[in-house]
């Protein structure tokens, strides 16, 4: 088969990677890629939003099946304009990426289809939403309604911060078309998790539970980033919280999708709060998660292809897939500065020796390559991933693998995998 992957980051690098090794592969490309992906796939130079040239590449090189990997394309229509060039894909129809383009259509799919989730209402009008988060009281979670790249998420401790957060996304607009509504909901207290299924719109087949470190320092501290480090399993998702969150949110949410006449087809990513009284959701993604998928193609031992081809034709309830018991944890290295302003252009060395350390996978983010230089070219720039029998032994490889890079400009979290190990220890 013919493949081409959407993406440029860590999470279409660990795809690449996985994808590559399928027998099914004879061709790979990616678009528009990174320096990593490069040595997996074909780089070509097409930006992920650009449908027209994605749909038409697609086509003059009869690529056989498309993996999409970031939401904003699959919001925007890409697997719809495939579909009529005759073209199957992974990932969901404008229709039903919904579920992450809109926090209120999100939340009116989980109250129709019964899945336990935040009270919330959405609004418009700043002084209505005001009055409500003055109902609700503090602290609250108010979020642009729109996709606003991982940043229209906003955690108001006081209601001084939810009137200024409000203010800032309804009247400043900070998000552009994403701030036209909000959505305030609860704040949900517990220990949160990632948990992904595959769903051909009717079946479902759970794949693995994560966790991520979103704040950009380490002991949780600092300002929310796309996620610094991740580790899969997680000791909070055993096999009995796995069948909860599959009967109580995944399989309802693909049965209400369905019956709304929007199947939902993909990857669903459930972000879940999880307290003595169960899993509750946070919010749904229609993709991989990053730096989560990293984490979950290095566990993954089955082949990756055929599962995400019977996504996109049905027959995925005949599917089962076999994942490597151990841990998988992955550190993000950043650029300084990172998630505020950050320089781009410094060259990054070592990466060859860290790869060549047992059981570290590098997957690449935000890099070029300049001749035979590799240079960060983003804000998260590398993944490193150690791969042990439990959380401390994955953290011990990774870190290993942190170490042999030479980046002064770059840096990452030193506790990833905290939860996890401090549970080992006890």
């Amino acid at each position: 088969m013919r493949i081409l992957v959407v993406g440029s980051g860590g999470r279409e690098h660990a795809l690449c990677w996985k994808l590559a090794a399928s027998p099914l592969c004879d061709k790979i490309w990616c678009a528009p890629g990174n320096a990593g992906i490069a040595s997996e796939a074909e780089c070509v130079p097409i930006g992920i939003e650009d449908i027209v040239a994605l749909v038409a590449f697609a086509r003059n090189n009869r690529v056989d099946f498309v993996v999409v990997g970031p939401e904003a394309p699959l919001v925007a229509g890409l697997v719809d304009r495939l579909a009529e060039t005759g073209i199957p894909a992974f990932g969901p129809n404008a229709a039903a990426a919904q579920l992450e383009g809109s926090k209120a259509f999100m939340k009116e799919v989980a109250d129709a289809a019964g899945v336990p989730t935040a009270r919330w209402r959405r609004f418009a009008d700043p002084a209505a939403a005001k009055e409500f988060a003055r109902s609700l009281g503090a602290p609250l979670v108010v979020k642009a309604d729109g996709l606003a790249a991982g940043k229209g998420v906003i955690i108001a401790e006081s209601i001084d911060e939810a009137d200024q957060a409000i203010d800032t996304i309804l009247v400043d607009a900070a998000f552009g078309a994403a701030s036209a509504e909000i959505v305030i909901e609860e704040f949900l207290q517990g220990e949160e998790a990632s948990f992904f299924a595959l769903s051909d719109g009717t079946h479902v087949l759970p794949l693995a539970a994560a966790q991520d470190h979103k704040r950009v320092g380490d002991g949780d501290t600092g300002p929310n980033t796309g996620g610094m480090g991740a580790y899969s399993p997680t000791p909070i998702v055993d096999a009995a919280m796995q069948a909860r969150i599959m009967a109580d949110i995944v399989e309802p949410t693909v049965k209400a999708m369905a019956a709304r006449g929007t199947p939902f087809k993909g990857v669903l990513f459930a972000g879940v709060m999880i307290d003595a009284m169960g899993p509750k959701l946070l919010e749904f993604n229609v993709r991989f998660g990053d730096p989560e998928c990293q984490a979950l193609m290095a566990r993954l031992k089955s082949d990756l292809l055929p599962a995400l081809i019977a996504c996109s034709e049905g027959g995925l309830g005949h599917f089962d897939l076999r994942w490597h018991d151990e841990t998988a944890l992955v550190v993000v290295m950043a650029a300084h500065g990172y998630p505020g302003h950050y320089e781009k252009g410094s060259e990054i060395r070592g990466l060859d020796r860290a790869a060549a350390l047992d059981d570290v996978l590098i997957f690449h983010a935000g890099t070029k390559r300049d001749g035979d230089r590799i240079l960060a070219h983003g804000g998260r720039v590398l993944g490193i991933v150690g791969r042990g029998t439990n959380a401390a032994e994955a953290r011990l490889r990774a870190y290993k693998g942190v170490e042999a890079v030479d980046w002064p400009q770059g840096f990452c979290r030193r506790d990833i995998g905290w939860r996890a190990i401090a549970g080992d220890m006890k």
